[in-house]
């Protein structure tokens, strides 16, 4: 049964931490969703979750779920802001979406301790800092 379904690929849509404000104290991140497509997006619905351990103890955040709506084609959305205490954990965005009626989904999973300055780039179009994944 599960061969009879269609495989849709998601192409052209990526998540990405980025870095939006920074002081000498802290530096501020936001989670977005990046639609690189020549084409909108619609209904677009992100979870968000964080699970891992921390001091040798397993830890799990809320789950949270983001309604975006539609998004035009090259354009970005903030999904949520996000804390740099959770960076030592697993961060897992599912995203869901449709292009004409056809439904469109994607695990993007942030590895912990991946969102370093070592790992950080010219996110585009937002044109910040931060670390994408495509």
């Amino acid at each position: 049964m599960k061969k009879d379904l269609p495989v849709n690929v998601v192409e052209d849509v990526a998540m990405a931490v980025v870095l939006v404000d920074e002081s000498p104290e802290v530096k501020n991140w936001t989670v977005y969703l990046i639609n690189l497509k020549q084409e909108s997006i619609t209904n677009v619905l992100i979870s968000s979750k964080g699970y891992g351990e921390k001091d040798g103890k397993p830890v799990k955040t809320s789950v949270l779920r983001h309604f975006l709506g539609d998004m035009p084609a090259q354009s970005f959305n903030s999904v949520e802001g996000i804390d740099t205490e959770v960076f030592g954990l697993t961060n897992e965005y599912w995203l869901s979406y449709y292009i004409n009626g056809t439904i469109y989904d994607k695990k993007f999973i942030f590895l912990p301790e991946s969102i370093v300055d070592e790992n950080l780039i010219k996110i585009p179009l937002v044109n910040k800092p931060g670390v994408m994944i495509k």
